[in-house]
């Protein structure tokens, strides 16, 4: 592929960019149709691993709380560990994405997975937990993004963007995996037994993306190579790194951790229930991440952009979270489903980013952006959790802290927002 038309495609302004090809579907792409299908299976088989991962800790907040001792800012930390592992391996892996290819770079990042999993189930104190919890973050860090750089490779744009719904679908059959089945399975065989299992699932998963995937193509090595400076200096990229950061991170800080103890502690569920409460909210994200995947060939062939569809949908998610925290102990499993759906738009910008290089930088941009992501929400996760100790130790009360941590967070959430509308980028995304 030639430099010039690296840039057409990049930009959507030639036949098979986002603006100009017709609806499809996953089978879309530059690859055979059954080969397609096949490559997007096997790479949704491990996100769904590494979503249920992910989300666990939300569920088992409860038990591990009790028999760690576990306060808010260390529950924080240790759901956020995840996310400090996924974030600190980015950088080097968007290069060796580009270099060595999807295939190669997932099964080494799995294998730390499939670690991680057992020293968690091993671990006999917070520290134990800590270091196991970064070790399944960075082993599972390469799940989305080296599909998302083969399908920029092997899929049209218009496919791209379909696949990335549909991953995220698939994180959201791993969500709520993560909600009542573990709930259900942790009294009978606990939780311990459980990463057994999903160190297992890993592995199983590993061996279905040896067999099924095809290894990178030849003609990636021989594009001129790209560097990360490329993709920090990229007025579009720091566009949306606000919104990743705040918005993108604080919507997987909610799904993933802090729903579950606002249900606990300000709306008063019971275990059981608040469980069930992330089982609705994630069955109601893998709902939405469906529709997204169904109607976005239909709504770019209407003219809208993955930048006015974000502009125009993200405020829906301020107004809901700015309901929950009026609502207070109200505000339940409903309200933060709510919020989780409506917060989907800015889902829209991580195949955005991807489009907007050349195939060669794929792997750094994606992986890049993704860093923005997971930093958000490693901050987010711990930073609430400060929060809450922080205004609780000042005498409030745990409701009132809660607010009033979301509050923070609903601030900087819209701020980044107003920071993507008034910057100035040379995209047609």
């Amino acid at each position: 592929m030639s430099e010039a038309r690296s840039h057409e495609q990049a930009h959507g302004r030639w036949p098979g960019s986002v603006s100009a090809v017709s609806a499809g579907s996953i089978a879309e792409s530059l690859l055979p149709r059954r080969t397609a299908v096949v490559v997007f299976l096997a790479f949704a088989f491990a996100y769904f691993f590494s979503a249920l991962v992910r989300a666990i800790t939300a569920t088992l907040s409860p038990t591990l709380s009790r028999e760690f001792d576990l306060n808010a800012q260390e529950l924080g930390l240790l759901a956020g560990g995840y996310f400090f592992g996924f974030a600190a391996t980015q950088l080097p892996m968007g290069s060796w994405l580009d270099r060595h290819g999807p295939k190669r770079v997932s099964l080494s990042f799995l294998l730390v997975a499939l670690v991680g999993c057992i020293a968690f189930s091993l671990a006999d104190n917070f520290t134990a937990l800590l270091i196991a919890r970064v070790l399944c973050g960075a082993g599972v860090s390469a799940c989305l993004m080296a599909p998302l750089t083969g399908f920029r490779r092997w899929f049209t744009p218009t496919a791209q963007l379909r696949a990335n719904s549909w991953m995220l679908m698939t994180a959201s059959f791993g969500m709520v995996a993560s909600t009542l089945p573990v709930q259900w399975l942790v009294p009978v065989i606990g939780w311990r037994p459980l990463f057994w299992g999903l160190a297992l699932a890993v592995g199983v998963s590993m061996a279905v993306i040896a067999w099924k995937v095809p290894p990178w193509a030849g003609s990636a090595a021989a594009e001129r190579p790209g560097s990360y400076a490329q993709v920090w200096r990229h007025s579009y990229f720091r566009r949306l790194s606000g919104i990743g950061f705040f918005n993108y991170g604080g919507l997987l800080a909610m799904q993933t951790l802090w729903a579950g103890p606002w249900m606990v502690r300000v709306a008063g569920y019971a275990p059981l229930e608040a469980a069930g409460g992330l089982f609705f909210i994630n069955l109601g994200m893998l709902a939405t991440f469906w529709s997204w995947g169904m109607v976005t060939p239909w709504l770019l062939r209407k003219g809208l952009t993955t930048n006015g569809m974000i502009a125009g949908g993200l405020p829906l998610s301020f107004l809901v979270l700015a309901a929950i925290i009026v609502a207070g102990p109200a505000a339940g499993a409903g309200a933060w489903a709510l919020f989780c759906m409506s917060s989907t738009f800015i889902a829209l910008a991580q195949p955005a980013v991807g489009m907007a290089f050349p195939p060669a930088l794929a792997g750094r941009a994606l992986s890049a952006y993704n860093l923005v992501i997971f930093a958000g929400v490693f901050v987010l996760q711990w930073g609430i959790g400060l929060l809450i100790d922080g205004f609780t130790a000042a005498g409030l009360r745990e409701v009132t802290a809660f607010r009033l941590a979301m509050a923070v967070f609903l601030a900087s959430s819209v701020m980044s927002y107003g920071y993507f509308m008034l910057a100035k980028d040379n995209s047609r995304q």
